[in-house]
């Protein structure tokens, strides 16, 4: 399948069929597979990577799920997962050890932050997080056991986009795996290993699946990685995904790129209205010629994407969250939720949700305050969701 279009391996790629000769991609809801012989049996799970043994680690549909999902990143191979905060546990889990250290970028989604910060400490595992955009502060956070380099970009909720090349150098110096959450884009619109990613982790919830239906994570690497390191640990811990929602992933994945492109044109224009709008402090979309790291958005990206974070204005943080709530409470359209990458456009307010569990002085050192608003730009006319918004900004 190298050979073709990511249009094609969209659609193609990872397509197994049956004897039954299905057009679409078969659905095994089944728990376990049967084998010829005892011997059989023995040597099936001696060697279970090669053939179906129980479908908590081995299943023909997700197996397609992963496979095209691999061949859209530009990968060797791709480990599926329960979700996507089970697709980052499952890479810290299945590398790090008691003593070593990550550094990560301090602009990442509020589950991830408290993961870093609070669980996996309690295993001896440090992190140290950093300003993704200063090079210096990567460099300069490197210990003797720094063994892994965690990235979002853009980040959740606030697209700042990071130079993935650059802290790829900087990492392969450092002898450090380096992880890219690649949620916000999708393989659609960037690639972070052609840029120098060693893992790229998903939320296949977002916009793999696209349409809001199920939960889904996955990790992407050379086969080496995720055979020796992810496979095994999902084998036994049991973060795994569903047949069922492996074969509704599938289906998504087909109209990713139309999605995508959908989105993004949306975004750019709803983002170009709210810049203009008296009632905004400030937008963060990186379309905009105006986001800090507009240039090096469209050097890595192929659009600027369908998330656009906007702060509301107000004299006192009481105010900001007010005005904030205001807006959201009088949409429509928008749907009042958590979740993003649905085709259905989403509206939230991180400082009380999604980084909601975080500390106060965690949520301003990421630059989440309480006026941000965060919107997830889906396929309706743009011009509905701008009037949608207006309702509460015009008061």
């Amino acid at each position: 399948m190298d050979a073709f279009d990511f249009d094609t391996l969209a659609v193609r790629a990872g397509t197994e069929r049956t004897n039954f000769n299905e057009h679409s991609e078969a659905l095994f809801l089944t728990s376990s597979f049967c084998f010829k012989s005892a011997a059989e049996a023995a040597e099936r799970f001696a060697k279970s990577e090669e053939g179906f043994v129980y479908s908590r680690f081995t299943n023909p549909t997700v197996s397609m799920f992963q496979d095209r999902l691999a061949a859209l990143e530009g990968a060797e191979a791709c480990m599926a997962t329960a979700s996507g905060m089970s697709a980052i546990m499952s890479v810290v889990m299945s590398t790090l050890s008691a003593g070593d250290h990550l550094v990560s970028s301090q602009s990442i989604f509020g589950s991830t932050l408290q993961m870093f910060s609070a669980i996996f400490s309690r295993f001896g595992i440090r992190t140290t997080f950093v300003d993704p955009s200063d090079l210096d502060a990567w460099r300069a956070a490197i210990e003797p056991d720094t063994k892994m380099f965690f990235l979002e970009t853009p980040s959740n909720p606030l697209t700042d986009v990071a130079d993935i090349a650059a802290i790829g150098s900087i990492a392969k110096q450092a002898g450090a795996l380096f992880v890219v959450d690649n949620c916000f884009c999708s393989p659609a619109l960037q690639l972070p290993i052609k840029l120098g990613a060693d893992v790229v982790v998903h939320s296949a919830t977002k916009y793999l699946d696209g349409q809001g239906r199920v939960l889904g994570g996955a990790v992407v690497g050379t086969r080496e990685y995720i055979m020796g390191k992810i496979f095994p640990f999902v084998r036994s811990a049991g973060p795994t995904l569903s047949a069922f929602n492996a074969w509704v992933l599938l289906k998504g994945m087909e109209t990713l790129k139309l999605r995508m492109e959908k989105q993004s044109a949306n975004a750019l224009e709803i983002a170009r209205w709210l810049e203009a709008h008296p009632g905004i402090a400030r937008v963060y979309y990186p379309g905009l010629p105006s986001h800090p790291q507009h240039a090096l958005a469209m050097r890595q990206q192929s659009s600027g994407g369908a998330i656009v974070a906007f702060d509301v204005k107000g004299d006192t943080p009481e105010q900001q969250r007010a005005n904030a709530w205001r807006v959201i409470d009088h949409t429509k359209i928008c749907s009042i939720t958590g979740n993003l990458g649905d085709t259905r456009t989403t509206i939230t307010h991180p400082a009380s949700t999604t980084h909601g569990r975080i500390t106060p002085e965690a949520r301003a050192a990421a630059g989440i305050t309480e006026g941000l608003i965060r919107l997830a730009v889906g396929l309706e006319n743009a011009a509905d969701i701008r009037a949608d918004l207006a309702r509460g900004l015009d008061i």
